[in-house]
């Protein structure tokens, strides 16, 4: 039997099964129901078989085929540092709770079958681990402890919660203290520690560097390029020739900036902007990496591998090598460069009245920095405007196209998230100085506001020219969370409006202008932010709830996502006619997969970027211990309330700290109440702290509250 044959009669025999009639049944019984010759009945065997196997069905001790009593679903797991942990099902609004006594060799991302038992009212669905699909550790990365003839692995990963067994032997002569990679053997049970053998040694915990090698490691994130890929690295040129330029348009002579970071290496989206009789013309123009970046080249293997670039703390481990993402594609001042040019007519209200996508040349006249165009545009500040004096009137043009596009995007709902991200300051041997909000500014926004114009544009354009896309989509929030949430900002004395239990985005906008310039602002925001969805890549446009877009997709970093170069290569060749019904079909393949892999390589660098964020700020709060610290709680549990520092440091004020009474986890309201006192610790609260410890390979910062001191 086929495998599409063999998919086509489970979908078929399960509906069936559903029905009363035909569940419980042996397998005779159920042929002559369902008039199956006698000698067809293997064959309805096999597809019975493979209904069980996915947890569909259940075979009992006497042989009847039937619909489980308890429900088996396919997920995966995630655990915790206290042994217990959640199945996560697609399709699911709500995670599955495992106890610790039933997850059984489970470790953290493995897919599993779990059985389900049916949720009592007001609780989580709870369930246990039957077997193990797919493995997602093969490697662990921790801190070893060795004893007379054995050792283990303590993982950085509280997730992994079991310590990894280290026979005699297997320590490839690592020592207390150092950091390594051990290679998992054996995975043991809820009963027996996993085992295994220790493959690379990173150095002693106090080296300085190895944090992060550890994290790089524990995420498998990709360093040394292969051999073939540099051979073919090798072979690129250094500059844009003549006959690279022929047949594109030549937009050289336009006023052309760039305007990144001051520590920005791979500049691959720069600006134009004129004034015209309707309005504007903008012109977003990309690096054209779909030129050298070949389809089916290793190097273009190795990019879909990697999928995007990785920005640690202390390095960067980019999509491309350098010759490319700092060299021929990086749009770097003075010199010629391919790109990829959205030019948009642009009325005077901020609509988007026609565009043309073109293969380009174009020659940055400035490499600009936000925090000297911000000194333009917001501060006006003299000497900064006397150096960029050639360029002061199109920054003040661009600020009044992006307050325009803004004040648009804004009408239609479009949600800004604006609360500060994390700036960390570290000495030349990778230690931090400081720990800081990293605030944006008047020139980030106008970046913003500019590239997301071009996405827009770009995503509709090909959206109704029906040819194969990968778009980037934000599905509606899931209407538990929603509810949740609602809850949540009503203890602060805001509403938001549902209806029929869903949340639209000019709602969600409501509310964070309401809350704007407000002591819970930072909070509220967050918690927003929790209740939506993940944005995700996808080869269907089915719009992005955050930005109340219809169309979307990524096209302005090709050099750091591989989306991006995937969409640059369809453009490229559908601008010269070259979209057979071949290649359609080509793309219509390969497509999804494509968009899962960038999807996973996206949370992948994120969670790895989080971590070694965590890892430093609990570094520098380790200097810090026992100085007192303004905070606000931003986080309760039964087990305690986290504080948020202005500097963006989160730790946990544990409730056996909280001295003089005993406190009730209210989760409804998320407070801890005093029994007899009756005082509470609530979101939003403001707090002063004392620091008392801070733990880098737990990676958290422990406080107490200075009246408790």
């Amino acid at each position: 039997m086929t495998e599409e044959l063999l998919k086509e009669r489970k979908e078929k025999l399960w509906k069936v099964m559903q029905d009363p009639l035909y569940s419980p049944m042996k397998i005779k019984e159920l042929s002559v129901l369902l008039d199956i010759p006698r000698e067809q009945r293997d064959e309805l065997r096999e597809v019975l078989d493979a209904l069980v196997a996915e947890g569909r069905i259940e075979l009992s001790r006497r042989g009847k085929y039937g619909k489980p009593e308890i429900l088996h679903l396919a997920g995966t797991f995630s655990g915790t540092a206290k042994g217990f942990g959640f199945v996560t099902v697609e399709g699911r609004a709500e995670d599955i709770f495992i106890p610790a006594e039933k997850t059984g060799s489970a470790m953290h991302g493995d897919k599993v079958m779990a059985a389900v038992s049916p949720a009592r009212t007001g609780r989580r669905a709870e369930g246990e681990i039957l077997r193990i699909l797919e493995r997602a550790n093969e490697t662990v990365v921790g801190f070893y402890q060795k004893n007379k003839s054995y050792g283990f692995v303590i993982p950085d990963n509280q997730k992994l919660r079991q310590d990894l067994f280290i026979p005699q032997g297997k320590d490839l002569g690592a020592v207390n203290g150092h950091k390594v990679v051990a290679k998992i053997t054996e995975y043991g049970s809820e009963r027996r520690n996993p085992q295994g053998e220790i493959i690379e040694i990173l150095g002693h915990v106090n080296d300085p560097g190895v944090d992060i090698l550890s994290i790089v490691r524990a995420y498998g994130l990709p360093e040394a390029y292969p051999e073939e890929v540099m051979r073919e690295v090798a072979g690129l040129p250094d500059t844009v020739s003549e006959e690279e330029m022929a047949g594109r348009r030549d937009l050289r002579t336009l006023p052309t900036v760039t305007i990144d970071g001051e520590d920005a290496r791979d500049l691959d989206d720069a600006v134009t902007l004129v004034r015209t009789p309707e309005g504007y013309q903008l012109g977003v123009h990309i690096a054209d990496v779909s030129h050298y970046v070949k389809e089916g080249s290793p190097l273009d293997a190795e990019a879909l591998k990697r999928g995007t670039s990785v920005y640690l703390t202390d390095r960067v481990i980019p999509m491309l090598p350098h010759k490319l993402s700092n060299g021929i594609c990086s749009l770097n001042a003075g010199v010629d460069r391919l790109a990829l040019s959205c030019i948009m007519d642009i009325d005077s209200q901020g609509r988007i009245i026609g565009h043309e996508i073109t293969e380009s040349v174009i020659r940055v006249d400035r490499r600009m920095t936000y925090t000297a165009v911000n000194a333009i545009i917001t501060d006006h500040d003299e000497t900064v405007m006397q150096e960029y004096s050639e360029f002061v009137d199109l920054f003040m043009l661009m600020k009044e196209l992006s307050d325009i596009l803004r004040e648009r995007r804004r009408i239609r709902g479009s949600i800004d998230f604006d609360f500060p991200e994390t700036k960390v300051i570290l000495d030349p041997q990778g230690h931090p100085l400081d720990i800081r909000p990293y605030e944006r500014n008047a020139a980030t926004k106008l970046i913003e506001d500019f590239m997301l114009a071009a996405n827009e544009t770009v995503a509709e354009d090909y959206f109704w020219r029906e040819l194969p896309f990968v778009y980037r989509t934000h599905e509606n929030p899931d209407p538990e969370k929603i509810r949740r949430f609602a809850i949540l900002i009503n203890n602060f004395g805001y509403t938001i409006h549902m209806q029929n239990g869903e949340v639209y985005p000019k709602e969600m906008q409501k509310l964070l202008t309401k809350i704007e310039g407000t002591p819970e602002e930072a909070l509220i925001t967050r918690l927003a932010l929790r209740s939506m969805k993940q944005a995700k890549y996808m080869p269907v446009c089915s719009g992005h709830f955050g930005l109340a877009a219809r169309y979307y997709t990524h096209f302005t970093s090709p050099i750091r996502r591989y989306p991006d170069l995937q969409i640059h290569r369809i453009i490229r060749e559908s601008l010269h006619g070259e979209l057979t019904e071949e290649r359609i079909a080509h793309y219509d393949k390969i497509l999804t997969g494509v968009s899962v892999q960038a999807s996973s390589t996206e949370r992948r660098e994120e969670e790895a970027e989080r971590e070694t964020v965590k890892l430093k700020k609990c570094e520098y709060m380790s200097g810090h211990i026992g100085e007192a610290f303004d905070g606000v709680v931003s986080g309760v549990a039964n087990w305690g309330f986290y504080v948020e520092l202005p500097n963006t440091v989160e730790g946990l004020v544990r409730v056996n700290e909280l001295r003089g009474d005993y406190y009730i986890f209210d989760e409804e309201h998320l407070e801890l109440r005093g029994e007899m006192s009756g005082k509470t610790w609530k979101l939003g609260q403001k707090v002063r702290v004392i620091v008392t410890g801070a733990d880098r390979l737990t990676r958290t910062v422990e406080f107490v509250p200075e009246v408790e001191w």
